[in-house]
């Protein structure tokens, strides 16, 4: 038997992949840094008390349940349902109660659980159709300012 023993040689690790490695990653992170400035600008803003629309002014009336379901006034200025919830419906509804006149105020009444699509779906149809003087009714709160 021959116990000879191999020339063993001594352990190195190499540093080189490690080193590369952490270059790497130091550029990684230089690169995708971003450095914000804060600047501090001191505005007034304006103040303003909520006042009522005027109500001799006809304006078109759209409401949204919160199912999502559309109501609009008509000329007796009571809410009536639409037939369906599609959105040729709704343009339809909007041209007959508009006429030519697209500078008529457009107020979407919506309650607060109705679903977004349904008030977007509003919008974007309000808009398609021209309407530019477009807003949204709250209630006051009492007591807040």
């Amino acid at each position: 038997m021959n116990f000879s023993q191999r020339n063993k040689k001594p352990l190195e690790i190499t540093l080189t992949p490690m080193i590369d490695v952490v270059f790497l990653l130091l550029i990684f992170f230089m690169v995708t840094t971003t450095f914000n400035q804060q600047s501090e600008l001191k505005i007034n803003l304006p103040e303003a008390n909520g006042s009522e629309t005027e109500s001799d002014q006809k304006m078109i009336v759209l409401s949204i349940n919160a199912e999502g379901i559309y109501f609009i006034n008509g000329d007796d200025g009571l809410p009536h349902q639409l037939l369906n919830q599609k959105n040729k419906t709704l343009k339809r509804a909007l041209a007959q109660i508009a006429g030519n006149s697209r500078r008529l105020p457009f107020v979407i009444s919506a309650d607060g659980k109705t679903p977004h699509q349904a008030v977007v779906t509003a919008l974007d149809i309000a808009s398609q159709m021209g309407f530019k003087r477009i807003t949204f009714a709250t209630k006051s709160i009492p007591g807040l300012k």
